[in-house]
């Protein structure tokens, strides 16, 4: 329970590329290798200098690799064995993508060395770490943002289809998605049902244009953010995994931002992890460390909400870890 060894070794493996670099279809794809060499990984002096770091230290850290099952010592080399392989890049599963140092995920996790912070001042310890908020630094870093989109495309693919037949969404001609990203679940919407529109509000447009190109003119995506003027008239509104990365001030300017849109027919859905009803006190913590925000209970998003003129209508639960709750506004 105390040790940082192993958690901190799996992490330097995957950001120095390891379990790929290792893996023995990858000697066996070059046909120009010594085929005495096809099942062996290199050796480590070679792979220490290609790498750019300290031979003996290179060798400890393997040592222990090895220990752990993810490389196996093979003649003069180390080799990926099938478990490692569970590490590389392409192996599908997004442990690659949350361990790497220099992916979001992986960055943002190195800030739990501050959690005391945290605990100390509620506040995030991302800024303690690296001199700036985790957004401003997926702003500047382009390569984090891409990223960043990465992991909640693969944390959400699975769950996307049961949130398309959860909600009736022609009922909503005109969907306004509201810090979507590459909005994967308003994609798989519109194609469900061609008589919807969609709207997409986010900073980066990118990935999100590049998935609505299939729906002409049914899809819209504006650059802005959620704390400024969103766009008017849509019959509902999207909050997809954005509140819990906010404290209680930020999140009421957004909610104040999607009532001032919103007429007063329309609803605010907001798809979160709800305290009590699936959502993990892992995800507490690092919804605090990462951003200053956290998971709240159903009657934390009504008192979150009530101030800024909405009512809670009803809540779905969808997934085992992520609900649908239902805003109006409210009739007074």
């Amino acid at each position: 329970m105390s040790g940082l060894v192993t958690p901190m070794a799996l992490r330097v493996a995957v950001t120095l590329g390891l379990p790929d670099r290792l893996r023995a279809d990858h000697a066996d794809a070059d046909p120009t290798a010594d085929p005495a060499a096809a099942d062996l990984a290199a050796s480590v002096a070679r792979l220490a200098s290609e790498l750019d770091v300290n031979p003996m230290a290179l060798e400890l850290l393997l040592g222990h690799l090895a220990t752990l099952g993810i490389v196996e010592r093979t003649g003069t080399g180390y080799r990926t064995t099938e478990f490692g392989a569970l590490l590389c890049g392409d192996a599908g599963n997004g442990l690659n993508n949350f361990l790497h140092q220099e992916t979001a995920a992986g960055r943002a996790d190195l800030a739990f060395a501050d959690l005391i912070h945290s605990v100390r001042t509620g506040e995030p310890a991302y800024p303690v770490r690296y001199g700036r908020d985790f957004w401003t630094d997926l702003a500047e870093q382009p390569h984090l943002r891409a990223a960043f989109d990465r992991q909640m495309t693969w944390r959400i693919r699975e769950e996307v289809p049961a949130f398309v037949d959860a909600i009736d969404w022609s009922r909503f001609p005109a969907i306004v998605d509201v810090g979507g990203g590459p909005g994967d679940l308003l994609t798989a919407v519109l194609r469900a049902h061609p008589g919807v529109r969609g709207h997409l509000v986010d900073l980066e447009v990118a990935p999100a244009r590049a998935n609505f190109s299939e729906f002409g003119d049914r899809a819209e995506v504006t650059a802005g953010s959620f704390f400024d003027p969103l766009p008017a008239g849509g019959d509902a509104y999207l909050l997809f995994n954005v509140l819990h990365n906010w404290d209680d001030e930020q999140s009421r300017r957004i909610l104040a931002r999607v009532v001032e849109a919103m007429p007063r027919s329309g609803r605010l859905l907001v798809v979160e992890s709800i305290r009590g009803v699936g959502a993990s006190t892992e995800m507490d913590l690092v919804m605090l460390v990462h951003f200053g925000g956290w998971e709240r209970s159903v009657e934390e998003f009504q008192n979150l909400a009530s101030p800024t003129g909405l009512a809670l209508e009803s809540v779905i639960e969808v997934t085992e870890g992520r609900s649908v709750l239902v805003f109006r506004r409210h009739p007074i």
